[in-house]
């Protein structure tokens, strides 16, 4: 992980241990980034790691801005999944972002937070060209009511998801949810809300 990385290439600077090919700590550390991305089908990974102390994000976190700006250049799409809240919003972990997607369960309080999400972007002053809303694990009718609630807040929704029994056994076996197939519901609804944007 990234976290790891950076302990690592510390503990290097304080035991001062040789770097190959007269490599400068910057490079070797660029160098042990671009290795540590993981190749899937269809798809990279990077993982940020734990903090480095406790509830310290700063250095991972410039280290993750630095490298999506890299990234961008080189992908497509760059998707960076961060954990649930509004913390990671003040960390401001790329600079420029096309598209927000705020993910709510299907609750009232949920989207509530959503809407306070939404109003923190525009007090931060974000650089995010546009956001919207996904309601997720939907098992009802209270999909659409959630969605005219959200509308009433001025909210967007891009889309919203139905729960899934497929996505309840896979993490339950310890499979990846990208093994899904592709007549699962909630695929196919991500599927079309993808669509909506032209990415495929």
């Amino acid at each position: 992980t990234i976290g790891s990385l950076r302990e690592e290439s510390l503990q290097a600077i304080r035991g001062g241990t040789e770097r190959p090919g007269g490599m400068s700590m910057e490079q070797l550390f660029d160098y042990q980034v671009q290795q540590s991305v993981i190749e899937a089908k269809g798809f990279d990974l990077m993982v940020m790691g734990r903090p480095e102390g406790p509830g310290c994000y700063c250095a991972a976190n410039n280290i993750i801005r630095k490298y999506t700006d890299k990234l961008s250049e080189t992908y497509t799409y760059v998707v960076i999944d961060n954990e649930a809240g509004m913390e990671h919003l003040s960390r401001r972990t790329t600079h420029k972002v096309d598209l927000l997607l705020i993910i709510s369960d299907p609750t009232v309080r949920g989207v509530k937070t959503a809407k306070r999400i939404a109003d923190l972007v525009k007090e931060l002053d974000l650089d995010i060209d546009k956001h919207m809303l996904i309601i997720n694990r939907v098992t009802g009718d209270e999909g659409d009511e959630l969605k005219k609630f959200a509308g009433s807040l001025g909210l967007e929704v891009a889309g919203v998801v139905p729960q899934d029994s497929n996505v309840f056994q896979y993490d339950l076996q310890g499979k990846a949810i990208v093994e899904l197939p592709e007549d699962s519901p909630a695929i196919k609804t991500v599927y079309s809300i993808l669509d909506r944007f032209g990415i495929k």
